[in-house]
């Protein structure tokens, strides 16, 4: 004959899985703090370069990191680092947690990272290049990643008709690990306007984000408002490069650019499924 558990009993069972639960959630809020923590002191390190840091106030990287979750001992991936304002935090850490960076970006376009390696090797000397999208260079090794970011550079693989951002959302897939998270911020067009200016603006729509996220596989995991800009009106004589920093207008309308300050861009989490 089956016994049926005391109520005693039962009552141990329950307390059991709530101290497994509570703790589960406090190992899980440690985590997240420390990660926090680490990315404020990443991006407090000396070694920023203060014309990056000034414009801390438009790109938000605590903010923006901390909502894409990252860790440091992730090995992350950054696509297209240009200039290297988001290098310059992510570098010190990874290093800080025993991490991996890798900057991908199509053949002779890490130019920065190389002269920084050479310069500071201490900081940048662990970064791995890799050629993305990838065509023969070394790449970023598939199911390598816990998270892939790329800051504004969707629109790039979008211009002019030649879409090449279904293969490299593709790619972005493969790199990541089952669980891994793509992190992402683009120049937001609204809905309403013509999605022929994605071929030209810089600006992209979130609709047509998703849809190419989506259809690599990606699951849309959470998106965020901290790099919104309700003051872009989205329709300048030269595109989103029209506000600062690059201002392409010269001095035409200057001052109301200035007022306006960069770009309204959406902030969007996606991950790989796990299975």
């Amino acid at each position: 004959m089956r016994h049926l558990p005391s109520v005693a009993s039962a009552l141990l069972i329950a307390a059991c899985a709530a101290f497994a639960g509570f703790a589960g959630s406090a190992a899980a809020q440690e985590a997240t703090e420390k990660g926090e923590d680490a990315i404020a002191t990443a991006v407090a390190a000396p070694s920023r370069t203060p014309a990056n840091t000034a414009r801390d106030a438009y790109r938000h990287p605590a903010e923006t990191l901390g909502f894409f979750g990252v860790k440091p001992g992730d090995t992350i991936v950054e696509l297209w680092p240009g200039g290297g304002w988001y290098t310059e935090i992510l570098a010190p850490f990874v290093n800080a947690g025993g991490g991996r960076l890798y900057a991908a970006a199509p053949a002779g376009r890490l130019k920065t990272i190389e002269t920084w390696q050479a310069e500071k090797p201490e900081i940048y000397g662990a970064i791995q290049p890799a050629e993305f999208p990838h065509l023969e260079g070394a790449k970023v090794p598939d199911e390598s990643a816990d998270a892939v970011l790329t800051f504004r550079n969707v629109h790039n693989w979008r211009f002019s008709g030649s879409d090449k951002t279904a293969e490299a959302f593709r790619q972005i897939f493969a790199m990541l690990k089952p669980g891994g998270t793509l992190g992402l911020v683009e120049h937001r067009l609204p809905e309403t306007m013509d999605s022929a200016l994605e071929e030209k603006s810089g600006y992209m729509k979130r609709s047509s984000i998703i849809g190419f996220a989506e259809a690599a596989g990606f699951k849309l995991a959470g998106e965020s408002e901290v790099n919104a800009n309700p003051k872009d009106t989205h329709d300048y004589p030269g595109g989103v490069w029209t506000l600062p920093p690059t201002l392409n207008q010269k001095e035409d309308g200057r001052d109301t650019y200035l007022a306006i300050g960069e770009s309204d861009r959406m902030t969007l989490k996606f991950v790989k499924p796990a299975n």
